[in-house]
Order: C-alpha cells, then sequence, then structure tokens
C-alpha cells in the first residue's frame, strides 16, 4: 500500500511571539519541523509533502530537499490546508497521512501503528487519539454505548457535557486517498471562515463507516508547541530520549538530568560525561573520553581517549588522547594533535599543535603553526594582529618557548630553538639556539657557542 504523508506547517504561531516560523524554533539544536519530516520518512521511506504558508521562504530554505512543499497562501483550515497538497502527492498513493509540523514528540513506532491498523480494518480514516485530563486544547472523541466514534468536537464548540470527556483527538490521520479528495471539497466552513478536518469524521459516520482509532496514554508524545513554555516542555522530553538513547548505547552519563546533548551529536561507548556538560551541533565524540563537568562542545570533533574539563571547545578537532583543561577555550580553527597537553587558562584559535606538544597555562596560541613536542611556557602569547591583518607564527618541532614569551607575527622559531622567559621574539629564530630579551636577540647555540656576528 503506498504511503504519502502530509505535513501542515503554515500556521503563524502567534503565541510563539517571535519573528521566526513558529516550526523552526530549535528543539535540541534541531528545528522542530525536522523530527516530523524524519519520521515522516523513515516510516514511508519517501519524502513527505509539508504545507507552508507563514515565512514559508524561510520554512522551505531549512527543510530543503527533505521534503516537497505546498503552499497554502491564506491561513483558511487544516482541511483546506490539505486540499492544498494534493497536487503534490504522487500518483497510485492509497494512503494519506495527516501530521503536524508543531508535533515534534511523536515516536515512529505509534505512526506504524496507526498505518497498520488503518491497512487492516481499510475504513475511510484511522486517527490517533490520546487519554488525558488536561485537555491541551485538543477536540473530544464523542463515542455511541458500542465504543464507535459519533463525531470530533473542537474544544471551543464543545458543551459542558463534552468537555468532560478525557478521550482527545491528537489531530492525527491516516485516509483513504480516494475518499479523501472526493469528501475535502464537500467540507462546510466554521463561523470563522475555515475548514477543519475533524469534520470527515462525521461524514463517514454519516455513510456508515465509523472511523477506527488508535489510543496512546503517552500525554507527552502528542504534545503541541504553541508557546515558549510547550517549548520548553518538549525540550526536557527530547532530551530524556536523547541521553536515554546514548546511555543505552554505552555512554555513562554521571548525572543525565544535567547533560544536554544535541540530536545530531554522535557520542562513543565508554565514554564519560559529567554534569553540567554541553554537546552541540554537529559534535562527533571518540570512545573512551571524560568529558566534564562544565563543559561547553560545539560542532567539534574528539578523538578516542580525550580528557575534556571544564573547557569551552568550538569549531574544533582533537585527535586522540587529548587533554585539555579546565578553564581553557578551543575557538574555531584549533587542531590539536594526538598527545597534545592544554592545562589551565589556555587559548587556541585557528592553530595546529602537533602531536605530544604541551601548553599547559596561561598562555594564546592564535594563528599559529606547532610542531611535535614543544614546549609552550605559561604566560607565551602569539601577537597575530597588527590591528589591520592577521599573521601566522610557526613553531617548529622541539622548541622550548620559556615563560611570557611574546611571539610578533611573521615570526619563525627553528627546530630544537629555546627562548628564554621574558622574551619579546620580532625576528625569527635559527634552529638549536638560544634566544632572549626585548627584543630577543639569539645569544648562543645549544651547544654552548655564541653565535658569530649577534653579539658583541
Amino acid at each position: 500500500m503506498d504511503v504519502s504523508v502530509i505535513i501542515l506547517a503554515a500556521g503563524q504561531g502567534k503565541r510563539m511571539k517571535s519573528s521566526l516560523p513558529k516550526v523552526l524554533h530549535p528543539l535540541c539544536g534541531r528545528p522542530m519541523l525536522f523530527y516530523t519530516v524524519e519520521t515522516a520518512t523513515e516510516l514511508t521511506g519517501r519524502k513527505p509533502i509539508v504545507v507552508v504558508g507563514h515565512g514559508r521562504e524561510q520554512v522551505m530554505e531549512a527543510v530543503g530537499d527533505r521534503a516537497t512543499f505546498a503552499v497554502q497562501a491564506k491561513p483558511l483550515g487544516t482541511g483546506h490546508a490539505v486540499l492544498q497538497a494534493r497536487p503534490q502527492v504522487p500518483q497510485g498513493t492509497q494512503v494519506v497521512m495527516v501530521l503536524y509540523g508543531d508535533m515534534p514528540l511523536l515516536r515512529r513506532q505509534t505512526l506504524a501503528r496507526l498505518l497498520e491498523l488503518h491497512r487492516r480494518k481499510t475504513p475511510p480514516l484511522t486517527f490517533l487519539t490520546v487519554v488525558s485530563e488536561d485537555s491541551m486544547g485538543f477536540g473530544r472523541v464523542v463515542r455511541d454505548r458500542d465504543g464507535r466514534v459519533l463525531r470530533l468536537v473542537e474544544e471551543a464548540e464543545a458543551t459542558e457535557e463534552e468537555r468532560a470527556i478525557t478521550e482527545l483527538n491528537a489531530g492525527v490521520y491516516c485516509f483513504d486517498a480516494s475518499w479523501l479528495w472526493e469528501h475535502l471539497p464537500r467540507l462546510e466552513p466554521h463561523p470563522n471562515g475555515e475548514y477543519y478536518l475533524t469534520d470527515l469524521v462525521g461524514m463517514a459516520v454519516a455513510e456508515g463507516h465509523p472511523p477506527e482509532t488508535v489510543t496512546t496514554c503517552e500525554v507527552e508524545e502528542v504534545l503541541g508547541v504553541n508557546t515558549r513554555a510547550h517549548l520548553a516542555k518538549a525540550e526536557a522530553v527530547m532530551r530524556r530520549r536523547i541521553n536515554l538513547r546514548w546511555m543505552e548505547a554505552g555512554v555513562t552519563m554521571i548525572n543525565p538530568e544535567t547533560v544536554y546533548v544535541e540530536a545530531p551529536v554522535e557520542i562513543g561507548r565508554d565514554t564519560v560525561i559529567y554534569p553540567n556538560t554541553f554537546l552541540q551541533g554537529r559534535t562527533r565524540i571518540g570512545e573512551g573520553c571524560r568529558i566534564g563537568p562544565n563543559t561547553i562542545i560545539r560542532d567539534s570533533e574528539i578523538g578516542e581517549g580525550c580528557v575534556i574539563e571544564a573547557s569551552v571547545i568550538e569549531n574544533s578537532r582533537l585527535e586522540d588522547h587529548v587533554h585539555v583543561g579546565p578553564f581553557s577555550h578551543l575557538r574555531p580553527g584549533a587542531h590539536l594533535a594526538q598527545g597534545v597537553h592544554i592545562g589551565n587558562f589556555a587559548e587556541v584559535k585557528n592553530s595546529y599543535l602537533g602531536p605530544g606538544t604541551k601548553m599547559g597555562h596561561f598562555s594564546y596560541l592564535g594563528d599559529a603553526t606547532v610542531g611535535a613536542e614543544v614546549n609552550i611556557g605559561a604566560g607565551t602569547i602569539t601577537c597575530n594582529f597588527d590591528g589591520r591583518s592577521k599573521h601566522r607564527t610557526v613553531i617548529e618541532d622541539g622548541a622550548f618557548i620559556g615563560s611570557d614569551t611574546m611571539l610578533v607575527a611573521p615570526v619563525k622559531v627553528g627546530k630544537g630553538a629555546k627562548t628564554g622567559a621574558g622574551s619579546v621574539v620580532t625576528r625569527d629564530i635559527p634552529p638549536e639556539t638560544l634566544a632572549y630579551g626585548v627584543p630577543a636577540r639569539v645569544r648562543k647555540t645549544l651547544d654552548g657557542q655564541k653565535e658569530r656576528g649577534v653579539e658583541k
């Protein structure tokens, strides 16, 4: 049976009080609409059709080729929105499923149950209900004494008796496609001028074909995000799901309630994550790492066996067995090779540090290329910006940079060279030499000889 999914995402979301279309508000690092699009794609194996309206250019740009699009130019209700998608539904579609872009917590398993019942019973429509004391603004499911569905009643139009009903319409439907396209044009507008999908239930009942239903007791699954408070509730649910998934995959979280892992993040097994850690964006963490506490890692690649304590890492790459922190900051473009050690209160930006290099504390490396087994003394600074342009510093393998050295770029420190404490390096230092002073001068080679022609 061929299934097409239509996702309704045309609403303005006035209660969000935002210039951003409601369905693009981020949820665990991704626009909330992405979750529904992804679930629909996994369920059917084909791209869903997203009905857009308010802010449609933004929505279409964000979703890109993950979906096809239909436009609802005027907000005339759910029935009208689905009708706008009809030209995009492929020929031969037998079942049309309707979802909402602001309902990101629906599980694929629940939708699969809905679809399976619809296929087995072949009614005109099958819909999802939820049992909840909190109506959440949903319509009520009215049944006869034998439990057959009679009609759906919108909350605003329900009587006091109907408002007491705790079985609610979640607004998720499977329709027989031919029946849907025949009956949608027959919908009558409500007093507000809108056409409601819910009225199709009454049509099916009147024709002697009552709908089938699947009921879920997981109220959080059908939470619709209409306010910032709803968004926060959805964020908490999604975060618990993400953390549980990683723990089941072999990741230890010392206190999961205080660990924030966004949806695109990947974590290797046997990694331990400590409290107050934020893993954001397209971050990948290898196996056997120790991350946190009090750490932020954003859009970065972390190798295996790394230790990161109380530090911030952005758009950076760490190879295996790197140690960072506490209280250090890796800014965009930092690349730390295997075995690098970055201590406390250190900052690296747009720089490469070779294998085994150590940068103990209170130092800044910006726009630098540092070789292997280099020692960066406390207080070292690369003076990379002259007020107009950035310049690079090169430190070759095995160099020793004394404490409080200032390297005024562009400058190069040769292989195995040393600088004395407090040096201000404004000229290149040859390999295997010692330089010190302000400005730094080469005083001798490291075999104890004075450098000819330099010292007088």
